[in-house]
């Protein structure tokens, strides 16, 4: 009876200390790290979303931008503080659970990390050089299938990335002769795949890239979606092939927080978050740029959506036998 008294007042006792947080939380400036440098789609959204979620909290929110090595020298800065909600994260699948599964530099797992709010997504969309003789999923597949079929040259904004992962399964799937391409970034293979040093590149259709593809500089094989987007209903999709029924990619971002957050805290940032896009001249804005909003979730549902993430994206990685550089 004893060990279960003093149970019981620990248990007390941290939830009071919880909730003891919620209210005072925050009492001085937070700062959410970009794992990227500016001007990228998750720092985009991260000065987005920047004023309303500082004037909400009644404290500055700090963005600090931190660069370098698939995201990880951000995210383990982030680690490394004090999980008390000060020190935030703007992360995406990208850097919180595919580079922990292909960089073996990367001290940390994705499961050092938790979801607090799932902002925008934004659909992979495989896209070839302007002059690429195939213009849909089908039509590639039928040249891949030929007996006199070339290598394809298939970029990607890094080894391992995620980029590169939709690369290596969609050339499982469709059976294309590939030869993979990796750059530092996406400029630079967008750039190569412009000028037609490459043929194919996976990217988020986002930024600049609906833009490109309007005045013709690339030419779209398809969406990795199984609905058309709304703001572009004319963009064929890849999963209306047999072969790529299930073929659905995109790249997220979502604030995240350290694992030992406490919970009345993590509830406090979804809601303020959540209020904040809810704002129609910021959900207009993400649209344009081809992002989707993501319906808001409560932290529960999004602990289980951040878990499913994880689970598909090692069992890709096990398909396409990554092994960790």
């Amino acid at each position: 009876m004893h060990n279960l008294f003093r149970k019981s007042l620990f248990v007390s006792a941290m939830f009071l200390a919880s909730l003891a947080s919620a209210q005072t939380y925050p009492s001085k400036p937070v700062t959410i790290v970009v794992p990227y440098p500016a001007g990228g789609p998750s720092d985009y959204v991260a000065r987005k979303i920047h004023p309303g979620v500082s004037k909400a909290l009644g404290q500055p929110l700090v963005i600090e931008n931190l660069g370098g090595v698939g995201g990880t020298l951000g995210i383990q800065k982030a680690l490394s503080a004090s999980a008390d909600g000060y020190t935030i994260i703007q992360g995406s699948p990208i850097d919180l659970i595919v580079t922990p599964l292909s960089l073996a530099s990367a001290k940390y797992k994705s499961e050092d990390l938790r979801m607090a709010a799932q902002i925008v997504k934004g659909p992979l969309v495989l896209l070839a050089r302007k002059d690429f003789p195939a213009g849909n999923a089908e039509e590639l597949i039928a040249q891949a299938a030929r007996p006199d079929a070339k290598d394809l040259a298939f970029g990607n904004n890094g080894q391992g990335g995620l980029y590169h992962l939709a690369a290596a399964q969609f050339s499982q799937r469709a059976g294309l002769k590939a030869i993979h391409v990796s750059y530092k970034g996406t400029g630079q293979a967008m750039s190569d795949l412009m000028g037609g040093q490459i043929d194919l590149l996976f990217a988020v259709f986002a930024g600049n890239i609906p833009a490109l593809v309007a005045d013709g500089k690339v030419k779209v094989i398809g969406l990795a979606t199984h609905a058309p987007l709304a703001a572009f209903p004319k963009l064929p999709v890849l999963t209306g092939h047999p072969k790529l029924s299930d073929f659905e990619y995109s790249s997220w971002t979502a604030v995240m927080v350290p694992r030992g957050t406490p919970d009345a805290v993590v509830e406090r940032l979804n809601k303020v978050v959540y209020e904040t896009i809810a704002n129609p001249d910021i959900r207009a804005d993400f649209e344009a740029m081809g992002n989707t909003m993501v319906a808001p979730h409560s932290v529960a549902e999004l602990e289980g959506i951040y878990r499913s993430e994880i689970e598909r994206y090692r069992a890709i990685a096990k398909t396409i036998n990554l092994v960790p550089q």
